[in-house]
């Protein structure tokens, strides 16, 4: 027993000269401190030794294991020392070299002034509608009194999957569908992305962002028209803001209005901002005609609304004074960067 205790500690001792991990420290522990290991198996037979050879056997023994525990904790720190010194080599950083500089982001200016218009609206009490931009004939035209064939069509041509469906050329779907599916008082924003079969220009776009408004309710006038966009003027282009309403026609709305707004260059005196008018268009609006009401299951005799809508990339040039729309579109961070 006592040459194969000793042949243990030899073998242990070449296995750890030629460890490199921990894993295989692990290995050898079991291997022969373990409870299925050589040493255990050794100590579990000294039962049959005599009473003068089992001291010195365990006394031994217990050499043994101390040599084996020792030598496996040094070769630990050893290999420790190695994996450090390979991290540091491997993630080695020359504080030397120049920064990485990391660009910050910005919201686009269509979001922004997107935003900040739904707050002014939500600061005076409207909620905010939704609705799907492929839309159905029956709620982008026929629901809105503008039947099939109606010349007011034309204006608001746009992309077609089928007789009945279409990209939606306005949101005013979204005011049709919440006046079917609510009973007034209604007070509401739809916002979002519309479509027309326009030529791309400096004013035009096939694709832009409208926010139309909505109010219903007993009593609602002209008056509260007026003064509703009033606020919404001087709160976008500033306190010293005015606007006009124009006679128009619009097949929903009765009577109806083009809305100006003095202009923001000049303030009014005339400039080539306003083309010497001192005004600029910046929506349309009018009241509810009664056929809407009726279409959508509301009495035109108990009730009244008025509706507008505006263009948001007409109102962000206006904002920031950019000539061309199609710069919103081209991504061009030279041009984001100064907005």
């Amino acid at each position: 027993m006592k040459t194969q205790l000793e042949e243990i500690m030899q073998k242990a001792k070449v296995r750890l000269e030629t460890v490199s991990a921990k894993t295989e420290l692990e290995e050898i522990r079991l291997n022969y401190l373990g409870k299925k290991g050589e040493l255990t198996a050794i100590l579990k037979g000294m039962g049959a030794l005599s009473a003068e050879e089992r001291p010195l056997i365990g006394q031994l023994a217990n050499q043994v294991r101390e040599f084996i525990e020792n030598a496996i904790e040094e070769k630990g720190r050893e290999i420790s020392v190695k994996e450090l010194e390979k991290r540091l080599v491997a993630e080695k950083l020359d504080v030397t070299m120049p920064g990485k500089k990391k660009s910050l982001g910005g919201r686009h200016p269509l979001s922004s002034v997107t935003e900040e218009i739904i707050q002014i609206f939500i600061g005076m009490g409207y909620e905010i509608a939704e609705g799907p931009e492929v839309e159905f004939d029956y709620y982008n035209f026929e629901a809105l009194n503008t039947p099939e064939n109606h010349p007011a069509r034309d204006v608001q041509d746009t992309f077609y999957f089928s007789d009945k469906l279409l990209l939606r050329s306005q949101t005013s779907p979204v005011q049709v569908r919440v006046m079917q599916s609510q009973k007034p008082p209604i007070k509401i924003i739809c916002p979002g992305k519309v479509y027309r079969a326009d030529e791309i220009d400096a004013t035009h776009s096939p694709v832009f962002h409208q926010i139309e408004g909505l109010v219903i309710d007993k009593g609602i006038t002209m008056g509260d028209l007026k003064g509703t966009l009033e606020l919404f003027a001087k709160n976008i282009f500033g306190e010293n803001t005015n606007i006009r309403l124009r006679p128009h026609h619009f097949p929903f709305t009765e009577p109806s209005c083009e809305v100006d707004v003095s202009c923001w260059t000049c303030g009014g005196e005339g400039c080539r901002t306003c083309k010497g008018e001192g005004w600029i268009e910046i929506l349309g609006a009018g009241m509810v005609h009664p056929n809407v009401l009726r279409e959508s299951g509301i009495d035109p005799e108990e009730y009244s609304g008025f509706a507008f809508g505006l263009g948001v990339e007409r109102t962000a040039m206006g904002r920031f004074g950019i000539k061309d729309l199609r710069l919103f579109f081209e991504n061009d961070l030279r041009f984001l960067k100064q907005l």
